[in-house]
């Protein structure tokens, strides 16, 4: 009897423990583990940034990407946290990096080669896995490059001199256009309308109406940055992505007429000799069977937008600085007349304007246009000490990286800063 009692086998463990478990447990238990789970995650990564704080801080990192922009938001969390930190975008793990050496190392690498942004703003304005600017498929991406590369690279480059400075001219004939009633030239418009029409000349060669091209390409843009980092929820509710659509197709329509055009001029040209240029090799290139329609009038439209956007907006500072510093505009002048003189400017003088392209560099790096590149790692990796895994967004804040390293006085605009040498980034 005594035996029987202490023989474990003799019980039912079960019959020991109520019949029905109470309806409210499982889901605490599997809430407990959950809680457990998000709670132990904060602490697995060692580069610095803020808490995961179970959800809570990969929340309030994207929410201020949103508000403050993506530049100012690096720059505090590069001034928060150091040159080398992490918070998360869309939920995803993105290092903001204004290190010289891990620039280097990523610029460097191929398998750094990759875009990040929101898929579905990517898709809807056209760039997710088309054209070359945001392209986040690897193997498009190279596809398209060379086309790229050869138009602005070689001859075409000699060639963009000579049609910008007959652009240039053109336009200059014809400021009534962008003059307001009291008087005052719409600089940034007429900058904007120079670089469409050297990029249309040199990259399609079909007329075009300037002044509603550019106003299409404001639009676009306005869309582009506004639904890069946006959350997919955003998509789902029609109304407050609407107008960008609407930008978007505004563009994307006049584009598909200009390049439609282009096709029939190509099939019926006599000698193709006469239309070669960046848009017939792409047509070409979706002829053979090598890229396709939507790709061809995707890399079009990018060429064509970029300088009226990122160029035009360049010139425009670099005459603002030179109005806010008549001594370096002195120094520009002496240099061109002595190089230049009275006759036209040639290709081969480009390399004899020192001044003038210390200028364009001290310029773009004291006020930059575009002051970042963003990255995906398509493999494990480390930078600087740091794990990197596959997948993990990076972003390059190369503008920050100027104001910390390399120059001699880098918080002002001064020629001295490229009076020597300066490592650039490949």
């Amino acid at each position: 009897m005594v035996l029987e009692m202490l023989n474990p086998m003799h019980y039912n463990i079960t019959s020991m423990m109520p019949e029905v478990m109470p309806v409210a447990t499982m889901p605490i238990l599997l809430l407990t583990g959950f809680l457990l789970l998000v709670w132990n995650y904060e602490d697995t990564s060692s580069i610095p940034g803020p808490g995961y704080c179970m959800g809570i801080g990969p929340l309030i990192s994207h929410c201020r990407f949103l508000w403050m922009g993506i530049g100012s938001a690096c720059n505090y969390y590069n001034k928060m946290y150091g040159e080398f930190m992490r918070v998360w975008i869309c939920g995803e793990e993105t290092l903001i990096i204004s290190k010289s050496s891990s620039m280097f190392h990523v610029m460097k690498h191929s398998h750094y080669s990759s875009r990040f942004g929101s898929k579905l703003g990517l898709q809807c304005i056209g760039m997710h896995e088309n054209g070359i600017i945001f392209n986040n498929n690897p193997t498009l991406w190279k596809a398209v490059r060379p086309f790229f590369t050869k138009a602005l690279s070689g001859p075409g480059l000699v060639r963009m001199v000579t049609i910008c400075v007959e652009s240039v001219i053109t336009h200059l004939d014809r400021l009534e256009e962008v003059t307001n009633e009291l008087g005052y030239i719409d600089v940034l418009t007429l900058m904007r309308r120079i670089m469409l029409d050297t990029s249309n000349m040199l990259f399609l060669g079909i007329p075009l109406d300037e002044s509603a091209i550019v106003v299409k390409i404001q639009g676009y843009f306005d869309a582009w940055q506004a639904l890069l980092l946006k959350p997919d929820i955003f998509f789902k509710i029609s109304w407050l992505y609407r107008k960008y659509e609407k930008s978007v197709k505004d563009l994307k329509d006049a584009m598909e007429i200009l390049i439609e055009e282009k096709r029939h001029r190509i099939s019926t040209a006599e000698k193709l000799e006469d239309c070669m240029d960046f848009a017939t090799e792409l047509i070409f290139a979706e002829k053979r069977g090598d890229l396709t329609k939507e790709n061809v009038n995707q890399c079009i439209l990018e060429m064509l937008i970029a300088a009226p956007d990122t160029m035009s907006v360049s010139v425009f500072f670099m005459l603002f600085l030179i109005a806010k510093h008549p001594k370096v505009e002195e120094a520009i002048m002496k240099e061109i007349q002595t190089v230049v003189g009275e006759r036209e400017i040639r290709i081969d003088d480009m390399q004899k304007l020192k001044v003038v392209e210390n200028f364009i560099y001290e310029s773009m790096r004291y006020q930059p246009v575009v002051n970042l590149v963003m990255r995906k790692a398509l493999q494990d990796d480390v930078i600087d000490g740091y794990p990197v895994k596959k997948g993990t967004n990076i972003i390059l804040n190369i503008g920050r990286m100027h104001r910390l390293e390399f120059f001699p006085k880098p918080n002002e605009f001064t020629l001295e800063n490229f009076a020597k040498n300066v490592r650039t980034l490949p």
